[in-house]
């Protein structure tokens, strides 16, 4: 039996010490990995070897800290929660050096997304019951979702996890081992999405999922940040001339962060409602095309509603869930022209314009752009394994 990793996260509701426990970890995991940044910076700028971080850690333990007593309250969290900032912050470094991504930026407080992580060493770590999770150097916090995360009783292994903050709220984040998952036999025929952006996902079996960005709901809540975010800036602004405190800024931005925070769950349900949905049909395959959506994101014109829909998300979901059900999932080259190719003749219709939503074909083919994308990426011939 091949035994597969998930992850569980809900919300926790921990008490006024775990609270500054928990605050107190992440503030100096933020301190650390901007230290590792700020450090190898110097390093270069003097022409000297680059520090990695396994040795920048044994650097911090046995020669930074001890020749520093104002700095020993990096002691006073977990160890565990340390390396794993120095770990991050290296592995930023090391997607910069070979072009992966651009230069680590520093994380601020407030606005990064720092977490908490924290690891099985003991026997009595990382247990879990209905109602609460034993979480080291914390002890048992409440979950607010009881029954969500598999208990320990059940054979269910939690291998590590993550303590975050988002809009003044704690969640947990772990990673189990699934004991003895058994892999579906699934025989229907296989199926192809086209990801856009007037609706989220075309599938080749007829049903499209539409983008709930264009939503009542969705809109109402926009709405509303941007007022909330325009009330932000004057505070901001009244607080030069002094006639805002502080206090009052705090309370605004958290109104903005609970917003946020709102829109991207009502996103990441659809996303996660439409996938099953797409999975329970149990085709033997399913095909998506990748999409270049850096590319797409400098279009100024289009970059919000190509972040909004979130499609990474879409396709790391969709491998996780393919893999829980012994689904192959299929990736079309960049360049398989999906939307230009008729699924009737096999013509590539190569003056085919981004406005043109009906495919017509000399052929006398006539249908949906993105339906005839979708039928395309399903008998697609080239195609990566994900």
């Amino acid at each position: 039996m091949k035994k597969l990793l998930k992850s569980f996260k809900t919300e926790i509701n921990p008490t006024a010490e775990q609270k500054i426990r928990i605050n107190k970890t992440i503030g100096t995991c933020r301190y650390i990995y901007n230290f590792y940044l700020s450090h190898n910076k110097v390093l270069y700028d003097k022409g000297e070897k680059f520090m990695t971080g396994k040795s920048f850690s044994v650097w911090l333990n046995n020669k930074y800290i001890p020749n520093n007593p104002d700095k020993s309250w990096i002691k006073e969290v977990s160890s565990k929660a340390v390396k794993k900032a120095i770990e991050d912050s290296c592995t930023a470094f090391s997607r910069f050096f070979i072009h992966q991504s651009g230069f680590p930026r520093f994380k601020k407080k407030g606005k990064s997304d720092v977490k908490m992580y924290f690891v099985k060493n003991n026997p009595k770590d990382c247990r879990c019951e209905r109602h609460r999770i034993n979480i080291p150097t914390l002890g048992w916090v409440r979950i607010k979702e009881k029954g969500y995360i598999p208990t320990t009783k059940d054979g269910w292994k939690i291998k590590s996890g993550t303590v975050s903050i988002k809009a003044g709220r704690y969640y947990v984040s772990v990673i189990v081992e699934i004991p003895d998952a058994k892999m579906a036999n699934n025989s229907n025929d296989g199926i192809g999405i086209d990801l856009g952006l007037k609706d989220l996902a075309i599938v080749s079996n007829g049903k499209t999922y539409k983008n709930i960005n264009k939503s009542a709901r969705i809109k109402k809540l926009e709405k509303k940040l941007r007022r909330e975010q325009r009330c932000l800036s004057r505070k901001y602004e009244n607080l030069k001339k002094g006639e805002s405190t502080q206090k009052n800024i705090q309370k605004q931005k958290l109104k903005v962060q609970r917003l946020h925070h709102r829109i991207n769950n009502i996103r990441t349900d659809y996303i996660n409602k439409s996938i099953a949905e797409i999975v329970k049909a149990k085709p033997s395959y399913i095909t998506i095309e990748d999409l270049n959506v850096s590319g797409m994101m400098k279009n100024r014109h289009l970059s919000k509603a190509v972040a909004s829909q979130k499609f990474y998300e879409f396709r790391i979901k969709l491998k996780a869930k393919c893999d829980e059900n012994g689904i192959e999932l299929r990736i079309a080259d960049r360049f398989y022209p999906s939307s230009k190719l008729c699924h009737c003749c096999g013509a590539i219709k190569k003056d085919l314009k981004l406005s043109d939503r009906i495919y017509r074909c000399d052929c006398g083919y006539v249908e949906d752009r993105d339906f005839n994308a979708a039928l395309n990426l399903r008998d697609a011939l080239t195609y990566e394994v994900a």
